[in-house]
């Protein structure tokens, strides 16, 4: 059997396997409680061993919500600490996802994206400037991160740009979440998560600026 062929073969039973899990465990992963989790972690290296373990499955079973992840660790830990795990689930996860993307191939994940509601848009997305194309991708709060991880990946957008315009993307975001986790988690009930992303992706920036333009003018 030639190279190309069994290459096929294992990528088709990674795909099916994914998604086999992934709908098995659905019901469970999509309302896994992180701070009961973090609560019987007896160490705060093994509390963070614990979340960056969930990134890593969020990122390769497309399921868990990012946004109460964000929060959960938010109100577990002190907002330092848990902004620093944030970021580094952030950069678990778009890698992880990046590369599974480019592993599976352009053919499998334009299927899996094909017909829903952001694969469309995505996929529109891939002839243009692919720097650009990423940060607004990470800014807006209608893609979600894993599928286009995966989409990037697949389509061969370079590493480290891809990395780059990612993180700058998804900070706010991940910033205003872990942050504001309290009052949000409350909200959320009631509110859909893309919208308040959408207010935190717009204010927070508003907000540095707004720092840095009163510290600048304080030394002038």
């Amino acid at each position: 059997m030639k190279k190309d062929k069994v290459l096929n073969i294992i990528k088709i039973l990674l795909a099916v396997t994914l998604i086999t899990v992934a709908a098995v465990n659905y019901k469970t992963l999509s309302t896994l409680d992180i701070r009961e989790l973090i609560s019987s972690a007896t160490s705060i290296y093994i509390a963070a061993g614990i979340i960056l373990g969930v990134y890593f499955v969020k990122a390769i079973l497309l399921v868990l919500p990012a946004s109460l992840i964000y929060i959960s660790v938010g109100l577990a830990l002190d907002w330092k600490t848990a902004l620093l795990i944030n970021m580094l689930g952030i950069v678990i996860e778009v890698t992880a996802t990046y590369f599974l993307g480019k592993f599976l191939g352009k053919d499998a994940v334009e299927k899996r994206l094909s017909g829903t509601k952001g694969g469309d848009k995505l996929l529109a997305m891939k002839d243009k400037n692919k720097n650009i194309a990423t940060f607004i991708i990470r800014l807006a709060p209608v893609f979600p991160i894993d599928f286009s991880s995966l989409f990037m990946g697949a389509f061969d957008f370079k590493f480290l740009p891809y990395f780059i315009f990612s993180v700058l993307g998804l900070a706010p975001r991940v910033i205003g979440f872990t942050i504001l986790g309290d009052g949000l988690y409350d909200v959320l009930k009631i509110i859909p998560p893309k919208y308040i992303a959408i207010l935190i992706a717009v204010a927070v920036p508003i907000a540095v600026a707004v720092v840095i333009y009163k510290k600048r003018k304080k030394k002038a």
